[in-house]
C-alpha cells in the first residue's frame, strides 16, 4: 500500500537535502532564536524549498514548519489534516560538522501521522513510511529495502540515547530495563536518527524523558509505526499532534509494538509519572 502525496514529498526531502549540503562544514552564521535554539541559513533554504514544494504539492493542506510557527491557536484549532516539518533537524550536529542531522515531513490528519519522510542528507538515505503503509529506506544508490522493528535482541539490549539530553527520570527507567535485559548497549546518535534505528533493527527501545517538538518526532514516529513500532506516552497513550497552544510533546516510549517486555516497561514508566506528578 501507498499514499499518491508520498512519492512526491520523498523528492522534496532529497531536493531540500541538496539546498542544505553546500553549507554543511563551510563558515557559517548561526543566529540565535527566541527559544535559544540556534538557525542558520541551511535551515531557512531547506524551509523555503520545502514550503513552496509542499504548498504546491496540495494548496489546501496548510505547512507548519519549525522555521515559520508562530502561528496561533486560533489559526491552527480547525486543521484536519497538515504538513509537519522540521527542515533541519539536528541544527546543533549540522553546526558541530556531524552528518547527523536529518530533514523531516510528516503528514498529519486528525492528530495522527499519515506518513513521515526522513532524509539524511550526507548518507544520501531516506527512511519513510506511516502506520498501514509499511517503512522502508532508500539508498544513495537508489536500492530500497523494507524495514522491521525487532522483537527481541540478537545480543545486548540496545537502548537509543540522546548525545544531548537526559533527566533522572530517564536513568531510572534504564534501571528498570536493566533488571529485564541485564547489560544494556546504549547508542547515542542525534536528531530523529534514533527512531530510524528501532525501525532498522538497530535498537530495542528509545525513551525519551526530556523536551521534544512535534516536528522533532512526526516523520520519525510515521517510519517507526509503520516498520511494527509504536511511540507512546507514560500512559500508553499514542503520541498525536491535535492543535495545541504548546508545540511541546510528553515523555515518551518509542518501542516494538509486540515486543514480550512491552507491559513491564510501561507499567515502570506508569509509575515513574504517578511519582514525577
Amino acid at each position: 500500500m501507498s499514499h499518491p502525496l508520498l512519492e512526491p514529498v520523498i523528492a522534496l526531502v532529497q531536493a531540500a537535502g541538496q539546498q542544505i549540503l553546500p553549507y554543511w562544514r563551510s563558515d557559517l552564521a548561526v543566529q540565535e532564536k527566541a527559544d535559544a535554539s540556534p538557525v542558520t541559513a541551511a535551515d531557512l533554504a531547506a524551509h523555503a524549498l520545502l514550503e513552496a514544494g509542499l504548498r504546491a504539492l496540495d494548496d489546501r493542506i496548510p505547512v507548519l514548519s519549525e522555521e515559520d510557527c508562530e502561528r496561533p491557536l486560533a489559526e491552527r484549532a480547525d486543521w484536519k489534516r497538515w504538513w509537519l516539518v522540521d527542515p533541519l533537524d539536528g541544527t546543533k550536529e549540522f553546526i558541530s560538522g556531524s552528518d547527523e542531522f536529518t530533514v523531516n515531513v510528516a503528514l498529519i490528519d486528525a492528530g495522527r501521522v499519515v506518513f513521515g519522510v526522513v532524509g539524511i542528507p550526507v548518507r544520501g538515505t531516506c527512511y519513510y513510511g506511516g502506520d498501514g503503509l509499511g517503512a522502508h529506506c532508500q539508498e544513495r544508490d537508489g536500492q530500497v529495502r523494507a524495514l522491521h522493528v525487532r522483537q527481541a535482541p540478537p545480543g545486548h539490549f540496545t537502548v537509543v540515547a540522546s548525545k544531548r539530553h537526559g533527566s533522572p527520570e530517564q536513568t531510572q527507567l534504564l534501571e528498570t530495563l536493566r533488571e529485564r535485559h541485564g547489560d544494556l548497549t546504549l547508542a547515542s546518535v542525534g536528531s530523529s536518527l534514533k527512531f530510524c534505528l528501532l525501525a532498522d533493527a538497530q535498537a530495542d527501545c528509545y525513551p525519551r524523558l526530556a523536551p521534544t517538538s512535534q516536528w522533532d518526532t512526526a516523520a520519525a514516529q510515521g517510519v517507526l509505526e509503520g516498520a511494527g513500532g509504536e511511540v507512546l506516552d507514560l500512559q500508553g497513550q499514542p503520541l498525536t499532534y491535535e492543535a495545541r497552544e504548546s508545540y511541546l510533546n510528553p515523555f515518551f516510549l518509542a518501542l516494538p509494538q509486540e515486543a514480550d517486555w512491552r507491559t513491564e516497561l510501561l507499567a515502570a514508566s506508569r509509575h515513574l509519572s504517578s511519582t514525577a506528578g
